[in-house]
């Protein structure tokens, strides 16, 4: 069985688009909760005009609700859901996992999809989904071939990003436009900072976070074998020629032809395309939108714009036709199980000759800009009976059109649970009078020592792991950080297990890919900061699957963090350099080579952002530390603080741990000027 073609649709003319040249599916944002929130996207009028669209093209529509939601938001989210789940809309794409228990309290037997935001990328995490009960997960999409094959023997319908913009961020893990400009995208107002300039070595012109356009479609036939469930294309800001072409060559290699790629990049490219994370081949992945890319977008839009001027005959119809001597005409038409009839008036006698079944199938041929195709023609006719032309014209129109509306109106729409309603316990505010316990993240051996005597916990990545445990540090005192993108993971199991053999037991999770492992193997679960967990429900989710405590998102105001409703110890950063991406790709090594990486990039203001490099996937950091240490009195309802250390040494390291003010630029980060909301 060949795989789902989504397209996406940020209007209803890219909606039209994407179902005239064959979609099976489309996924669409409303005016809120959607990652894409500078598309034209869709009120609810529109959005149950696009339900029935897609009913009528036998196609499939997915809302995207995948932002985080604030506590604020909740009830209006839940009132949201509620009238989409009475349009009838097929699934919902999620990142936020209080938005998912949201929309399972309201619609019971509703399909969640796990967007690509929820960061997850490893079989592991795509098992934990289907436990939690996702029916879809949409991988990261830096995995490479072998990875996804593994995710795709789990008992979850896998879905894979093939073609369309790609981060450089792997998604949900990207705070940069947030820090810069309050645009989070994980709130949908995202600024593409990233396509700004920058380079290793101070180049002026050099765009070091821009990656070429994602295209798999050359490899349609290895995607199939692999057993993805859905080839999904990027694009709800992309124009509508766009969908239609990024569809109609989809649907050629599938059908084992060479796809356009030439049209296909004329439509839209930023200097072509790449498949390196898919194929393993990383070396010339970086582009941008050239004056090229653009002229020649001019020159062929005309053209594909003829792809999706007329209708697709997307079913079958059969018809049967009743012409009796003294009856009035009948005319019914029948599609998969789904029927319509009209009647007309009664037929003449024929002067010359007679209608036949010949001139019946003439006529009903006639399918013109409708949704249907000719099945078959049967009819009952009298001898010496005569229906002209016109008058079978205008049953067929009259008849299609019935049925039509009888296919959209087939679908029964899920029971709503109306009675639900989001609320989370009111909790009283704590107030912690003695000093909080901290968590300090160390990179080095020797901060690990230093932070020994003032941390509740020592966070450490699993590198230096070994050594720290070989050292007089208690190992109580020890947590594991997860590898932030798991790749291998079978050895991540392997290292896990040693480190819990030596009585670590203790365990960070970024996402729910550790998670996943790390509650298998018996590990004590905390939650970090690129959980993203934005509210109370979500805080509660986390608790209920098992999670000791959470930092909260450093895209949170302090306000907001302080009004959490939850019995999950909450933790916030005082300290450090946010990491502002994750990336699978190295800017350095691209611009100027390991050799010669002097550990940072710089923006076109000539700020430095330092990178950390941990061999499989590098974090660029902020370039301003984030310093609490004098705003403590206002955090006093925090469970535990954490302290990020980075690059500091020596007495530096002293310094952090006492909270001191640091030389240079600090930033309060976003716990004052919160981020931009999605409206």
């Amino acid at each position: 069985m060949k795989p789902e073609i989504l397209a996406p649709a940020g209007s209803m003319e890219a909606l039209t688009a994407a179902l005239r040249t064959g979609a099976n599916a489309v996924y669409v944002g409303g005016k809120k909760y959607s990652a894409r929130n500078n598309a034209a996207n869709f009120s609810i009028e529109e959005l149950s005009e696009a339900v029935y669209q897609c009913r009528i093209h036998g196609a499939k529509l997915y809302l995207a609700v995948n932002t985080v939601i604030a506590d604020g938001e909740l009830a209006e989210f839940c009132d949201y859901i509620k009238q989409t789940a009475r349009i009838g809309v097929d699934a919902y794409i999620v990142q936020d996992l209080g938005a998912a228990a949201i929309i399972r309290g309201t619609v019971p037997e509703a399909a969640l999809h796990a967007s690509t935001q929820m960061s997850v990328h490893t079989a592991a995490g795509a098992r934990l989904l289907k436990e939690l009960g996702f029916e879809r997960v949409v991988p990261a999409r830096e995995l490479s071939k072998d990875s996804l094959e593994k995710i795709c023997r789990e008992d979850i319908e896998v879905e894979v990003f093939v073609h369309g913009a790609l981060c450089m961020s792997v998604s949900g893990q990207c705070y940069m436009s947030a820090m810069i400009g309050s645009r989070s995208a994980n709130r949908g107002c995202c600024g593409q900072a990233c396509r700004l300039n920058f380079s290793a070595v101070g180049k002026k012109d050099h765009a070091a976070l821009s990656l070429k356009d994602l295209s798999l479609l050359e490899h349609c036939g290895e995607l199939c074998e692999i057993g993805v469930d859905s080839l999904k294309i990027e694009g709800r800001m992309k124009r509508p020629e766009y969908i239609a072409a990024s569809v109609s060559e989809i649907k050629k290699a599938l059908s084992g032809a060479i796809p356009d790629m030439k049209l296909l990049r004329d439509i839209f490219s930023r200097s072509g395309f790449t498949d390196g994370y898919f194929s393993g081949k990383m070396q010339d992945m970086f582009g941008i939108r050239q004056k090229e890319d653009v002229i020649a977008a001019k020159e062929v839009i005309p053209k594909i714009h003829e792809l999706y001027r007329r209708e697709t005959p997307a079913f079958r119809v059969d018809f049967h036709v009743l012409v009796k001597r003294g009856v009035p005409i009948k005319l019914t038409a029948e599609s998969y199980g789904i029927s319509a009839s009209v009647v007309g008036d009664i037929p003449d006698g024929a002067r010359n000759a007679p209608t036949n079944i010949s001139a019946l199938e003439k006529q009903l041929s006639k399918l013109g800009d409708t949704v249907f195709k000719l099945g078959s023609v049967t009819a009952e006719i009298d001898d010496g009976l005569f229906v002209p032309a016109g008058r079978l014209n205008d049953l067929r129109r009259a008849v299609t059109g019935i049925l039509t509306k009888n296919i959209a109106e087939a679908y029964v729409p899920l029971k709503i649970n109306d009675a639900y309603s989001p609320v989370v316990a009111a909790m009283p505010k704590k107030i912690t009078s003695s000093e909080m316990p901290v968590r300090t993240f160390c990179r080095t051996l020797e901060q690990a020592r230093a932070a020994a005597e003032y941390s509740e916990f020592i966070v450490v990545p699993m590198k230096i792991a070994d050594s720290v445990i070989k050292s007089d540090i208690p190992t109580e005192k020890l947590m594991i950080s997860s590898p932030r993108f798991i790749v291998d993971e079978e050895k991540l199991n392997d290292d896990l297990e040693k480190l819990k053999n030596s009585g670590v037991e203790h365990l960070l999770c970024h996402t729910l890919d550790s998670a996943a492992v790390g509650k298998k193997m018996g590990f004590i679960l905390h939650g970090s900061f690129t959980m993203n967990m934005f509210n109370s429900m979500s805080a509660e989710y986390l608790r209920s699957i098992g999670f000791a405590d959470c930092i909260a998102s450093v895209e949170s105001t302090i306000s907001q963090i302080g009004g959490l409703r939850t019995e999950l110890p909450i933790g916030v950063v005082v300290y450090g350099r946010i990491p502002l991406m994750l990336t699978r790709n190295c800017p350095i090594k691209n611009e100027v080579g390991c050799r010669k990486c002097g550990g940072v990039l710089m923006d076109r203001t000539g700020r430095k952002l330092p990178v950390a490099c941990s061999g499989e996937y590098v974090e660029i950091l902020n370039a301003d530390l984030l310093y609490m240490g004098d705003r403590m009195n206002e955090i006093k309802f925090a469970d535990f603080v954490c302290i990020l250390l980075n690059e500091e040494r020596g007495g530096q390291i002293a310094e952090a741990l006492n909270l001191k003010k640091p030389w240079g630029n600090i930033t309060r980060g976003l716990y004052y000027r919160g981020v931009q909301e999605n409206i």
